[in-house]
């Protein structure tokens, strides 16, 4: 009888478990979805306030510029490198497989469009994240936790025209110029890979590898990172202006501008190569 009493109980215990896993289960994907609606509801009503400070004068120009030498100049070292390894990872990977097919003669070209289409902007797009992002991120939200930002608007500033036009803004410029900084050092590097492999002048290497390239091969991938830099400046000063709960909440907003930022960096660069091909051809 004893044993009969624990069976029972067993059962009705774990049928509730299953009742609350299940009813979990239901209610998860709903919570998830309901997120997602509220983020993107407020990250429209954030740029919506975004455009008006910044349409207004007076303009930030000073602190514009501080901002470029904080986002440019600062991560150009990181930049440079990342594109220096990149454009000798494809020299000696692609001199190999060209190799095979007795096509050795095209790397130059291999090189320069890979670096120069694709490689280049994502790479670049995807350090600056990295950099750029969790700065801004754990800076707005630290500033926030602390009622710095309750203190500018007491002060008269506008902290949406101060901090976060300014950084979006100086995002957008320089994602630019530090592409063509990437793309340089990945061209360089790649000359100076293959020139071990294989000895080759630079002169010969730059013109069989801009031989066949035209404007329309190098204006648009190099544009389509202003828009990387709006995903970068816009998601980090989101995610910093919404921080809450202390230090703990810092680090979050840290680190989700990051993974943020490099998720919607991947799908816009889906998204942007296929609308150059389709204006482009």
């Amino acid at each position: 009888m004893v044993y009969l009493t624990i069976f029972v109980l067993a059962i009705a215990f774990s049928g509730a478990l299953t009742v609350r896993r299940f009813r979990f289960q239901l209610t998860f994907p709903k919570h998830l979805i309901t997120s997602a609606f509220e983020w993107f509801g407020e990250i429209g009503i954030f740029c919506m306030r975004l455009l008006r400070a910044v349409a207004v004068p007076p303009y930030e120009f000073r602190e514009l510029l501080r901002q470029c030498d904080e986002i440019g100049s600062k991560s150009l070292p990181l930049v440079a490198l990342a594109g220096a390894a990149t454009g000798v990872v494809l020299s000696l990977q692609t001199h190999d497989s060209l190799v095979r097919f007795s096509a050795k003669s095209f790397l130059p070209a291999v090189i320069v469009f890979s670096i120069i289409k694709e490689s280049g902007p994502t790479i670049t797009g995807l350090i600056v994240s990295g950099r750029v992002g969790a700065g801004i991120g754990a800076q707005i939200g630290s500033m926030n936790v602390t009622e710095q930002i309750d203190a500018m608007k007491a002060s008269a500033v506008d902290p949406y025209k101060f901090l976060v036009g300014t950084r979006v803004l100086a995002c957008i410029l320089m994602l630019p110029l530090l592409t063509l900084a990437a793309e340089f050092c990945g061209i360089f590097m790649g000359w100076i890979a293959n020139t071990l492999a294989q000895p080759i002048s630079l002169r010969l290497f730059l013109e069989n590898g801009f031989k066949t390239m035209l404007f329309s091969d190098f204006i648009p991938p190099t544009l389509k990172t202003m828009m990387f830099g709006l995903i970068i400046g816009l998601v980090s000063c989101f995610q910093g202006m919404r921080t809450r709960g202390g230090t703990e909440g810092v680090g979050r907003a840290a680190t989700s501008s990051v993974v943020l930022s490099s998720l919607f960096i991947v799908v816009a660069d889906v998204l942007l190569v296929r609308l150059i091909q389709t204006i482009w051809g």
